[in-house]
């Protein structure tokens, strides 16, 4: 149901069912359904930047179409609080993510783990 809440559009691909031998529900999807895909390997900064900005967006709006959208706006309020408390955690979180690279990318070189490059 919650699925549902989020989408923009109707998704003919979206579906639910009942998986009575391991008694439980189970949420389905198609998994190709033709719909465009970005190679993010392949972008470039402001491509990138873009990207996010649109992920992002997309994600709020989801959340937005969740909730009461009134008593969301009323809870965050005109100030940049929330904003601010949001970029501070996801520049931490990219930073946290940096440090946790280069310790792979150290047990890798000193032969801790071992670890094949990607493409």
């Amino acid at each position: 149901m919650g699925q549902r809440l989020m989408q923009a559009a109707s998704d003919m691909f979206l579906g639910w069912g009942d998986a009575k031998v391991l008694k439980i529900h189970c949420y389905v999807r198609q998994l190709r359904d033709w719909k465009f895909s970005v190679d993010i390997e392949s972008m470039v900064p402001p491509g990138m930047r873009l990207y996010g900005e649109l992920c992002g967006w997309t994600l709020a709006r989801a959340h937005a179409r969740s909730g009461d959208r009134i008593a969301i706006a009323a809870y965050l309020g005109g100030a940049d609080v929330f904003d601010r408390a949001v970029t501070q955690f996801a520049t931490t979180y990219a930073d946290q993510n940096e440090k946790d690279h280069q310790s792979l990318v150290d047990a890798a070189a000193s032969g801790r783990i071992t670890a094949e490059p990607g493409l």
